[in-house]
């Protein structure tokens, strides 16, 4: 078996037990990221020198044993909305080009208490505001099962990363799907954590109420861990809950006798295909004949998700251009409201337009039909 084909936990096993060094595996999938990155584009920013340099001061310390976690000496790669000191921070844009923090995320922090080898930065869709992966300043990401397809998004670069074996594995940002959307896109496994779970301290914002950094693996058990790795309590972040059940590899056990699990039947209605629907209720059949006690339920304000979720957006788009924000809920008919709905969208507009400017030193008239 390849180092490439390891899991995080397996790799880091071996890298314990003294079969693998750190320096090997990182060289490893240095290797396999330009042999890849042409076709599939999963990273903005590759830190080829640190990485090394890190994996060589990371062996020392598990040769040591100051260092004796499971994801010692693993090298892992980062969503570019994360915060890391030394290392440029553009959230897939232009406009962020040249910015360099001076410090680093809570969750990356934690990683490298962990002893994880920081590869680089992954590509996204542009401040996350996508699901595709297609609106980055610096290149589309494609799907490393087929370069024709797109690798979801936003966290599409993190995501795409893992299932080239271009990272063991990675941090990605959710705030309604930006995790698991592409990791269902690219065939790994990405967890959402609850709201709180991980401090959002260094991580650039798109929807405050809804973002969580989360984890992408090869599998449940790597994400487990990762998770267990940046879970914590921090100050720092207003919205951090101070939990004391973060022991969730002990979840992973073959019994679920008992568990509840719901099935939403508002998510299964027109548009969904039916194979995916199909893999759901199969997957669903397996863990009631495990014990599990699986119902369906109605929400009843499905309809109502996508209507509330984009004001958000609307929002950052007008924090971004410098109007009062304020304005743009204080309307009082009907009419009001539409007005401001398309004034939030001509300055959407308006952004895109100077984005591509400033990329093409054209301007962009945004009459064109191709806008």
């Amino acid at each position: 078996m390849s180092i490439l084909d390891l899991t995080a936990l397996e790799l880091g096993k071996k890298i314990k037990a003294g079969e693998i060094t750190s320096p090997q595996a990182t060289e490893a999938v240095i290797k396999q990221i330009k042999a890849v990155e042409e076709q599939v584009h999963s990273y903005v920013t590759l830190d080829e020198e640190g990485a090394m340099k890190r994996a060589k001061e990371v062996q020392a310390q598990i040769e040591a044993g100051t260092l004796t976690g499971p994801l010692a000496g693993v090298p892992a790669a980062i969503k570019d909305n994360m915060c890391t000191k030394g290392m440029r921070t553009t959230c897939s844009s232009k406009i962020l080009e040249n910015f360099v923090p001076t410090y680093t995320a809570e969750a990356v922090l934690n990683l490298e208490k962990a002893g994880a080898v920081i590869l680089g930065k992954t590509n996204m869709d542009e401040f996350a505001m996508g699901s595709t992966t297609e609106t980055s300043a610096y290149g589309v990401t494609r799907n490393p099962w087929n370069t024709e397809h797109v690798p979801g998004g936003s966290s599409g670069g993190s995501c795409a990363a893992v299932a080239a074996n271009e990272c063991f594995y990675a941090l990605g940002s959710d705030t309604g799907g930006s995790i698991r959307q592409p990791s269902s896109f690219c065939g790994v496994t990405g967890i959402k954590p609850t709201y709180g779970t991980v401090s959002r301290y260094g991580l650039i914002a798109y929807g405050s109420s809804l973002d969580q950094i989360g984890p992408v693996a090869k599998d449940v058990s790597d994400c487990a861990a990762i998770l267990e790795a940046i879970s914590s309590y921090d100050k720092k972040d207003s919205t951090s809950v101070a939990r004391e059940d973060t022991d969730f590899t002990s979840a992973l056990v073959d019994d679920v006798k008992g568990m509840k699990i719901g099935i939403p039947k508002d998510y299964f209605g027109e548009g969904l295909d039916s194979e995916v629907k199909d893999a759901i209720f199969k997957a669903a059949e397996v863990l009631k004949q495990k014990g599990a006690i699986v119902e369906e339920f109605d929400l009843s304000l499905v309809e109502y998700a996508i209507p509330a979720y984009y004001p958000e957006l609307e929002l950052q788009i007008v924090f971004l251009s410098g109007f009062n924000a304020n304005h743009l809920y204080k309307a009082k008919s009907r009419k009001a409201w539409i007005i401001h709905r398309c004034l939030a969208v001509s300055l959407y507009l308006q952004i895109c337009c100077f984005r591509e400017w400033s990329l093409t030193g054209q301007p962009t008239n945004i009459a064109d039909d191709e806008h």
